[in-house]
């Protein structure tokens, strides 16, 4: 079995505490793209067939691809698709707001967070400003700033036995501090961090976030608890796995006449992908699309190319939980640390089928990476990704994977320490498959 590396999860540590909304999640990417070597190119720009390793931004999405040399226009692609957005609270448009002597931030909830895991946390603020001459800058502001209290026990007394009801807009806005709300402070605040004037700022999207540190956890530290595991821990693994699968192929140890690796990171995943950089939009296409025609290639190589393609949707899968193990079928109970996981769902709400099953084991099995298989309960629904919307607007087949963990989307989740290195070995594997 492939031996697991302990320095790519501290390295995955540091990406998820440096990425606490999609724009930074890109950026930091773009980052380690930059450092082995991609360029960037601009959606604007005219694109040439020139070989080596590319991306372009849009947003809070990212796709990346290395071109072979001489690679011919119907060459197939290999794509590792995920997302960069995660549930949270994201500031109102107005945003300054409060009663009774309490300042607060009026937020509205993304995608669909597990409200009860936001309350008594410390918050910070992040997201990106968009400057009167069109330029965007982020920030972060990476200190306890904004807090969602919760009732006292005292004045709820059934809340042990009933459960926290929430709800949303009156009980998940928070504080962050005494006196009258003033309007425009809260961008005026956001502003004086970033040392510019409040006056040029003309648009925001801007987000709360837990700012305890992603850590090890258990006696033996061999479970990982962070926020935006779902899905930036899949980000990290195909960043990763390109960057290698790259280098396996520069240095001589591949086939030149491969597959063209890609990563496709989409935006607003959590509620549908219905946007521009969501991946029901035409973001991911319009590149494919552009890097087959700076080839030379028309439709009819551009349709090989799609056919002979094969994308691996990545995104958090559940493990079985110890209290409640019933959630689970009783023939598909993935384990943390048992590997990366296989989702599988009849009624497509994963893409998965027997072909593309087919593909992941051979990934697998040459990254000599152990993997497990998921299938929801009939009596339970099932959740969805990138996987099914992806495959059904390209046409391209497409399998659903992912690490096992519990709490998922709660503003802190749980996986295992080890899945996260396996989930990249047989991703770097799969990008290099024929």
């Amino acid at each position: 079995m492939a031996q697991f590396d302990r320095a790519y999860t501290d390295n995955l540590l540091t990406y998820l505490a440096a990425s606490p909304t999609p724009y930074h999640a890109v950026a930091e990417a773009a980052a380690l793209l930059d450092k082995g070597g991609f360029r960037q190119l601009s959606e604007t720009a005219a694109w040439d067939a020139q070989p080596g390793g590319q991306y372009v931004i849009r947003g809070g999405a990212l796709v990346a691809w290395y071109l072979p040399e001489d690679a011919e226009p119907s060459r197939p692609f290999r794509i590792i698709g995920s997302h960069t957005d995660s549930p949270n609270l994201r500031v109102k448009p107005v945003p300054d707001t409060g009663m009774l002597g309490w300042r607060q931030v009026a937020v509205e909830v993304y995608g669909g967070p597990l409200y009860n895991s936001w309350l008594d946390r410390d918050l910070g603020l992040a997201g990106r400003l968009v400057l009167r001459d069109g330029s965007e800058r982020l920030v972060r502001v990476d200190r306890p700033l904004l807090r969602v209290p919760q009732l006292a026990i005292h004045l709820d007394r059934g809340v042990n036995g009933d459960g926290v009801k929430l709800n949303p807009q009156m009980h998940l806005t928070p504080v962050w501090g005494l006196g009258e709300p003033d309007e425009g402070e809260l961008i005026e605040f956001v502003a004086q961090e970033l040392g510019i004037a409040a006056d040029d700022v003309l648009g925001w999207d801007l987000m709360l976030h837990d700012v305890a540190p992603p850590a090890y956890l258990g006696r033996d530290r061999e479970l990982i608890a962070a926020p935006r595991l779902d899905n930036l821990l899949s980000v990290h693994a195909s960043v990763t796995a390109l960057l290698a699968a790259v280098e396996a192929t520069t240095s001589g140890n591949a086939a030149g006449d491969g597959p063209i690796p890609m990563l496709a990171a989409m935006d607003h995943e959590e509620n549908g992908s219905v946007s521009t950089t969501g991946a029901a939009g035409p973001f991911l296409e319009s590149v494919l699309e552009r890097v087959v025609e700076a080839r030379g290639g028309g439709v009819d190589a551009r349709a090989r190319a799609y056919a002979g393609s094969v994308m691996a949707s990545s995104d958090l899968a559940h493990a079985v939980h110890p209290n409640y193990p019933e959630k689970h079928d009783s023939g598909h109970r993935p384990l943390a640390n048992g590997g990366p996981v296989l989702k599988v769902n009849v009624n497509q709400r994963y893409a998965t089928d027997g072909a593309t099953r087919a593909v992941w084991a051979r990934a697998c099995e040459a990254a000599d990476v152990p993997w497990q298989t998921f299938v929801s309960r009939n009596d339970q629904p099932c959740g969805s990704t990138i996987g099914p919307i992806a495959s059904s607007r390209l046409g391209i087949a497409t399998f659903d994977i992912g690490v096992p963990a519990l709490s998922m989307h709660s503003i802190r989740e749980l996986c295992g320490a080890d899945d996260p290195w396996r989930l990249t070995a047989a991703l770097a594997a799969f990008l290099r498959l024929n």
